[in-house]
């Protein structure tokens, strides 16, 4: 299919259904190292934990090669193999209760090509919008960017560090197959370059598993409100680089205003890997 032809994708949405399961969430809990039983049946869902609902449900034999749901379904036939997360903006309009019935409708809104110095890639973005008791509680932006195939022993551009402002607080973090593994089976996601190194080498072109964009996103939206008043309102992700697994990484936060921070996280080499600007109701 052309890029022309991708266009006509514009407007079409699918819909499901799920349940904000106690004991995913519990899992969930677990998964980030905080205390499972502090997960309670009725209490509000912590903000950015609906990243564990809607897992996909594509049968075995209507799976991929890189273990995503085959393309042409929802979303579209894009001509381009490699996927990745490349940003989202995420809107916490009313809490979802733990145990509670959600349905989400999705519904893709734009498709974007375009050429960079890795060459040519197409951006599609879906909006989610997560509903409960009878109103949207959630509502997200993803943007989604396919690549062409790697080609091996392309140069990889590279950027100076970030100069980060005083006071901003700094985490250390080195992600191990053992969190991918459990984010994956917690989120149900199948893509192979999280779990099987032969292909993310091989196929993909990465020196080691890719760090989910999904962890780095959550451990961002928990640091931030480590630091801010209150629950949060909004959060704006953007990815620029991945994170591998067994490589140190840094996560950090700087407040810029009340109710308002700033966070990152680097690579092994200091380099942006994510950029989070997240707000609070405060």
């Amino acid at each position: 299919m052309d890029e022309a032809a991708l266009q006509g994708w514009i407007g079409r949405e699918e819909v499901a259904e799920d349940e904000a399961s106690l004991v995913l969430l519990r899992r969930l809990a677990a998964l980030l190292d905080q205390d499972p039983g502090t997960i309670r049946h009725g209490a509000p869902m912590p903000e950015g934990w609906h990243a564990a609902l809607f897992g996909p449900l594509a049968r075995q034999s209507g799976l991929g090669p890189d273990g995503h749901a085959a393309l042409g379904e929802f979303l579209p036939p894009v001509p381009l193999p490699r996927r990745m997360f490349a940003g989202r903006r995420t809107w916490f309009q009313a809490p979802v209760a733990i145990g509670a019935d959600v349905r989400r409708v999705s519904r893709i809104t734009a498709i974007a090509p375009k050429t960079g110095r890795s060459g040519r890639m197409i951006f599609v973005t879906v909006r989610h919008g997560i509903e409960s008791g009878g109103r949207e509680c959630v509502a997200e932006e993803q943007d989604l960017v396919y690549r062409e195939a790697a080609t091996p022993g392309a140069a990889v551009a590279e950027a100076a560090p970030p100069v980060l402002p005083d006071g901003t607080v700094r985490e250390g973090f080195t992600p191990d197959t053992t969190l991918l593994f459990r984010y994956s089976a917690v989120t149900y996601n199948g893509h192979r370059i999280h779990y099987d190194a032969d292909y993310a080498r091989e196929t993909e072109g990465y020196p080691a598993l890719v760090v989910n964009g999904g962890i780095t996103t959550t451990k961002l939206t928990e640091l931030a409100k480590r630091h801010l008043p209150g629950p949060l309102r909004r959060v704006t992700t953007r990815a620029g680089r991945p994170l591998f697994v067994g490589r140190q990484a840094t996560l950090a936060c700087h407040l810029e205003a009340p109710g308002r921070a700033r966070l990152w996280a680097l690579d092994d080499a200091g380099r942006q890997a994510f950029e989070c600007v997240a707000e609070s109701a405060a």
